[in-house]
């Protein structure tokens, strides 16, 4: 299960791999996780308990950006920096911990621990419970009876658990089922995690695949006396899960303790550092903390604005970009909403008719099918529809927004999302910080509508947001009334698939990235407000 969390709140997300000169954090000769398999870790320390049962019934795996989810969409808040370069490519991928040991060792509470301790923005948690197979009506009735087997290989998809984790790490949104513990069965509905720039896998047997060892870029084994795991077991799924005693130490003299005797406790030869007395060992837990610090700092992310203006000065337009014709009516129009002497009625009446004539032009470009119906007059006429499953509008926030009405005026039960991108002070980087989609937009052509564009940079992000849910390059359609050539040529380069479609085109971006000659601020003209300093919506002089 997916639950969201704030670094205050000690929760998490993103990034990759390196070694410390500290062999007790990460060993210089780890290698990839097949070759590890042949090497013991020889320093081991005396064990001692430590008493932080884990309090939940159903799986979990934690997200950074505060996210709620809903039947109908997804609302993910919370500024998340560019997960990928100028040129629209993932940037670097996530550092993957993974925390290993024996059922109630303190696995959830290690990861606490490093998650609070580490005190970065972007951390996710994902729990290997949350992959259990889905039961059939045999195996359910031996799980009801204490009889089935939940510490056997066999009992996790890992299938699946391979190709979220491998996703994850790539920076792509995710869907994680949730397991309900007390009726041994997968709910219905699936969480949604976003990337991040470290991630957490813990579970009974996250060294137990080679698949997954892979993807791990630190092996952390969590050792607890078993006697001690005894009593936290009990304790919780007794008190937890609603089992009784008499089950609870049944499954475990008969599955607990054997599985860990043969597929848990021998993978503690493929660790790079072994935890005893899980949370407690606060010096294990800080050199683990020190060495991720290191390893986010050689990947840090260097956001250059200036790279984005100077990359394709003098480039012809590229074939991608349609620009609306420039008829004598849509020339009238741009020189009323361009005089800064423009009333904010004749403004909003205006733009409004543009942004109509821009979404037909647009529609031209989706792929119609041919079709036969009969009209009233019993003839057969041959027509088009849209070859595709559906259209769905999302808008960059807040200007973005004044395009939605045109779209549907002009497309019938159309579905909404939404994107708000601000600007950093400290770091000047474009921040993702609210992200509103509607469900299964992977197979939908999408119509991205910002206002006005000049770099580019919000819709570089708001076009790697939606590739980041599964949607197609070809399928994605930039509408804006007007672009800077820079903004065309940074969205071209980056995403060459994108169809850019616009108004107007103008060819020059002043040092402080308004577009030349431009329209002015248009979320303060449409709206008559003064825009707060850190909008970072592709207003001119915003997007920048």
């Amino acid at each position: 299960m997916a639950v969201s969390m704030n670094q205050a709140d000690v929760q998490m997300q993103q990034k990759e791999e390196g070694e410390d000169d500290d062999r007790s954090i990460s060993r210089s000769d780890s290698g990839s996780g097949e070759d590890s398999l042949d090497r013991l870790l020889r320093h081991r320390c005396p064990l001692t308990p430590s008493l932080s049962p884990r309090k939940r019934t159903t799986s979990q795996s934690k997200t950074e950006p505060p996210l709620l989810r809903t039947n109908k969409r997804t609302i993910y808040t919370a500024g998340r920096p560019p997960w990928y370069n100028v040129t629209g490519t993932t940037f670097k991928e996530a550092f993957v911990i993974g925390l290993c040991g024996g059922s109630a060792s303190g696995k959830t509470t290690v990861a606490n621990k490093i998650i609070e301790a580490l005190d970065v923005p972007w951390v996710v948690l994902l729990s290997m419970d949350s992959f259990y197979k889905i039961l059939s009506k045999e195996a359910q009735e031996l799980a009801a009876r204490n009889e089935y087997n939940f510490d056997h290989p066999d009992a996790f998809d890992f299938e699946l658990l391979v190709t979220v984790l491998r996703k994850l790490k790539k920076g792509k949104s995710i869907k994680v089922p949730v397991y309900d513990f007390t009726t041994h069965s997968r709910r219905k509905e699936w969480k949604t995690v976003y990337g991040a720039n470290v991630v957490i896998f813990e579970g009974i047997l996250a060294f137990a695949n080679k698949e997954l060892l892979k993807l791990l870029d630190m092996k952390v084994f969590v050792d607890t006396d078993s006697d001690i795991r005894l009593v936290r077991r009990l304790k919780r799924d007794i008190m937890e899960r609603g089992r009784d005693i008499t089950g609870v130490i049944k499954q475990y003299n008969k599955f607990v303790k054997p599985a860990f005797e043969q597929y848990i406790e021998p993978t503690v030869q493929v660790a790079d550092i072994v935890v005893p007395r899980g949370g407690e060992n606060f010096v294990a837990l800080d050199l683990i903390v020190q060495h991720v610090h290191s390893q986010l700092e050689k990947r840090k992310l260097r956001w250059d604005i200036s790279a984005l203006a100077s990359a394709h000065q003098g480039q012809p337009l590229p074939e991608t970009l349609s620009v609306l014709e420039s008829t004598p009516q849509v020339r009238g129009m741009h020189t009323i909403i361009r005089n800064k002497d423009t009333n904010r009625d004749e403004f909003i009446f205006y733009s409004k008719r543009l942004m109509r004539l821009l979404i037909e032009h647009a529609l031209s470009f989706l792929p119609l099918k041919p079709v036969s119906v009969e009209t009233p007059q019993g003839t057969v006429y041959e027509g088009k529809r849209l070859s595709g499953k559906r259209i769905t509008g999302v808008s960059i926030l807040r200007a973005g927004e004044t395009m939605e009405q045109a779209l549907t005026a002009v497309c019938k039960d159309i579905r909404l999302g939404k994107i708000l991108i601000q600007t950093n002070h400290d770091t000047g980087e474009p921040e993702l910080h609210y992200l509103r989609l509607p469900k299964d937009i992977s197979e939908d052509y999408v119509i991205l509508m910002d206002s006005t564009v000049s770099t580019g940079a919000a819709a570089l992000m708001a076009v790697r947001v939606l590739l980041d849910h599964d949607v197609q390059e070809d399928k994605i359609f930039l509408l804006s009334l007007l672009m800077a050539e820079m903004g065309v040529h940074s969205v071209a380069y980056a995403f060459p698939k994108v169809r850019i479609i616009t108004t107007a085109v103008d060819k020059k971006v002043n040092d402080e990235f308004h577009i030349i000659p431009g329209i002015g601020n248009f979320g303060d003209r449409y709206f008559g407000t003064d825009a707060p300093s850190d909008w970072y919506e592709s207003d001119e002089g915003m997007d920048y």
